[in-house]
């Protein structure tokens, strides 16, 4: 018979339980206990909501206090010394501090560094490596919810990290050694926890290794036939998990394997006849056909088709399931009762997902009437779809064919404009600033609701912003911060702001994925044409700048995170639609200069997120990607300067096309790496300023003015004083005031410090 299964659901609950659990318990709101009651009801109703679509296994291992990578760090006892627990306190506060540097009890420190999960939105913490690192079972919550899965009668499937992708995705501390080194020790702790899963009466353990996409470097293939044929335990069959993409040049290597069964993505890679083709004929193939990355409903008969023909050449060892974890999709689209009908039919939330991989193993065993009425109503829906009228707008389609190279380049270089910037802004050495949005009280959130909901007038909620915004801007003004921002009380989210303001978009109320933690990003569906129909930040930056004499940054966000942080439509190329948001965002800047607004930030944080995992892929992306920035940008006089942020990312491979979008600012996240990221400039020659962050918004810990100048004076080690910019490492909307003055006052101050020690050399 053919197997249902999915590669892990998300874990946050279908009302973002798990977020206000979590923030409720470091605010000190509710016990330790009291947390671990919330995350069992979670896990419970997950369980039965798999059961109910009938999946054959019960997923344990996907569920997360805050990161699958740091729940795997917890239990092999990767904990950096200065994590180690204080007399008293509880396991879970050491494993929180990790996290993000703080916790109920204990010494508040240095978090560990924070970066993405391959090519998505989510961030795992990254591990950190020691060349004497021991590994061990410390914690064994893995064991604790297999026992607690049992209880519901069902098959459970285990998923855990597999060794080779955690040492991959790890970083090495002190001097620098080979992650390899540490692998024999890691496979003997794997061999334990395989044998302790047998001995639960697990049959079958979902070992992710989503690094074989990657281009592997000739050892780390070769290691990974030595690890797997190390970790054999009798009766346990290990389901070797790859998504994201193809397996590319390394199909033939995770095929000869020595694992019961492989799972492939089929939704992102297009390689199921070359599997299928060297595929032993006593391993299992998992077809992860149902899209666990976007949110439209599968074509089931397209899929079914398609699994047709596999099952016809291998028989019964076929397995149907999601292209990847569930966690990078919303929970439950029945909760969706505001969103147009029409749309609403297109979609599919994980729950409904779960269900469309039960028919499509349910018609590969059976032939019925049933399953031919399901499949007659996915096709009216799929055509529906297509015809619908809502969809395309031929004057969007019309402008980008009308698009010119001129369009994507500024009037004059970087240098030519950098002198017309410095006479029209006056700005100082070092100059300082923030990222953008300041922090996001509960009053502002209330506002937004009563609004949302008819209790204010349109009238009565603009006031009351003007109020924030005029706040924010006089507290900028006491720390004595150079270039102001106006703090978006206004919006509710980054991408999510743009997108209600933009035809092509539509919205959902509980349509929440996990980013981090307890962060949660509500993304906006992009299903059709993209256009803008008037100014969406021009009155809300005019009223800013209009209350003091310094310039105030106009915040967009930029094309290419828009289109990561969408759901995006599935129809035209991510490039056509990535060039229709640019020229909207185009119109926008326009308006902005205009209004007199002289510095205009396009956030691009997304941009290295979407680089493609397979480096054949890169150049093409790149260049899209440059070009998408450079059409929102370049339509200004060389007076006005362009900012960009980036966050949580290596910019070594891709320096120079970060260089090529031309911005006359960058600013990235450098400090839970200690400027480690700045290595990227150590050979190349950045041409334009830039603010390496200087301390983690992320964490509520207050940076020292020494500890910011440290982290200055490292920088100056690659780049030059006269390009450097002083500023946090993301935007402040997760903060509260209290922290946000407490260490804005210290970067000013440590921007002082610098401005009269470099002026006198």
């Amino acid at each position: 018979m053919t197997i249902a299964h999915h590669l892990g659901f998300p874990r946050i609950g279908a009302k973002r339980d798990l977020k206000w659990a979590l923030e409720r318990y470091w605010k000190g709101e509710i016990t330790h206990d009291e947390l671990q009651a919330i995350c069992k009801r979670i896990r419970n109703e997950n369980w039965a909501q798999q059961i109910q679509a009938g999946q054959d296994f019960l997923s344990v291992g996907d569920f997360s206090l805050y990161d699958h990578v740091l729940d795997l760090s917890f239990m092999l006892g990767v904990c950096p010394d200065r994590f180690k627990p204080a007399p008293g306190e509880i396991p879970t506060d050491t494993y929180f501090r990790m996290a993000r540097g703080s916790a109920p009890t204990g010494t508040d420190t240095f978090a560990c560094e924070m970066t993405k999960w391959f090519d998505t939105n989510y961030h795992y913490i990254v591990p950190e490596l020691s060349e004497a690192q021991q590994f061990s079972i410390c914690h064994t919550h893995l064991f604790t919810d297999i026992i607690e899965a049992q209880l519901l009668s069902k098959k459970v499937k285990p998923i855990i990290l597999g060794p080779l992708s955690y040492l991959w995705l790890s970083k090495t501390q002190g001097a620098p050694f080979d992650k390899l080194a540490l692998l024999p020790k890691l496979q003997k702790v794997y061999l334990d926890i395989l044998t302790k899963l047998q001995a639960h009466n697990i049959e079958w353990v979902q070992i992710d290794e989503p690094i074989l996409v990657l281009d592997l470097p000739l050892h780390w293939q070769q290691a990974f036939q030595s690890t797997y044929q190390f970790l054999q335990v009798n009766n346990l069959n290990l389901l070797l998990t790859t998504y994201f993409a193809d397996l590319g040049k390394n199909a033939q290597l995770a095929t000869a394997l020595p694992t019961a069964g492989l799972h492939i993505d089929a939704v992102r890679g297009k390689q199921i006849d070359d599997i299928v083709a060297i595929l032993p004929e006593n391993k299992i193939l998992s077809v992860g056909i149902v899209d666990g990355r976007n949110i439209w409903r599968t074509d089931l008969r397209q899929a079914l088709q398609t699994l047709t023909h596999v099952k016809n050449k291998i028989g019964e060892r076929l397995w149907v399931g999601s292209s990847c974890s569930l966690l990078h999709c919303p929970v439950d689209l029945q909760m969706e009762t505001q969103l147009d009908p029409d749309i609403k039919s297109w979609l599919a939330f994980s729950i409904q997902k779960c269900h469309e991989i039960t028919f499509l193993a349910r018609a590969l065993n059976q032939t019925t009437q049933t399953i031919e009425a399901e499949l007659v109503a996915s096709d009216n829906i799929v055509s529906a779809k297509k015809a619908s009228a809502r969809i395309h707008n031929a004057h969007v389609k019309k402008r980008c064919q009308e698009v010119t190279p001129d369009m994507m380049q500024r009037k004059n270089p970087y240098a030519v404009r950098k002198v017309a910037q410095e006479a029209s802004l006056n700005l100082p050495l070092f100059p300082t600033t923030t990222i953008g949005s300041f922090p996001q009280t509960s009053h502002i959130r209330q506002l937004r609701q009563q609004f949302k909901s008819g209790q204010i007038t349109e009238k009565e909620y603009h006031a009351s912003i003007k109020q924030e915004i005029a706040f924010a801007i006089q507290q900028q003004l006491e720390l004595g911060l150079d270039v102001l921002v106006h703090g978006e009380a206004e919006r509710n989210d980054m991408v999510e702001y743009f997108g209600e303001q933009l035809q092509g978009f539509a919205f959902t109320q509980y349509g929440w994925v996990q980013s981090y933690g307890s962060r949660c990003v509500k993304p906006p569906i992009i299903y059709g044409d993209v256009s803008r129909t008037k100014p969406m930040t021009v009155d809300w930056i005019s009223y800013a700048q209009s209350l003091t004499d310094k310039p105030v940054k106009a915040m967009l966000t930029g094309p290419m995170t828009i289109l990561g942080w969408s759901f995006v439509r599935n129809d035209q190329s991510r490039q056509e639609t990535a060039k229709q948001i640019a020229l909207a965002l185009s119109d926008e800047v326009r308006d902005l200069v205009k209004a007199g607004i002289k510095v205009i930030q396009i956030d691009e944080p997304a941009f290295r997120e979407g680089l493609p995992l397979q480096k054949e892929y890169w150049s093409d992306y790149l260049r899209e990607a440059v070009l998408a920035f450079r059409l929102s940008a370049s339509c200004i006089p060389d007076h006005i300067q362009i900012h960009t942020h980036m966050c949580y990312s290596e910019f070594n491979d891709t320096i120079e096309a970060i260089a090529n979008l031309d911005a006359d600012v960058i600013t990235i996240e450098t400090s839970r790496s200690a400027m480690e990221l700045l290595k990227a400039f150590e050979n190349f020659n950045y041409p334009n300023d830039i603010g390496p962050g200087v301390y983690d918004i992320h964490s509520p810990r207050i940076p020292t003015t020494s500890e910011i100048v440290h982290l200055l004076e490292k920088a100056a080690a690659f780049i030059q004083v006269k390009q450097l910019w002083i500023n946090p490492d993301c935007g402040l909307k997760t903060r509260d005031w209290k922290e946000t003055r407490l260490a804005l006052k210290n970067m000013v101050s440590a921007a002082m410090l610098l401005r009269e020690k470099y002026s006198l050399t």
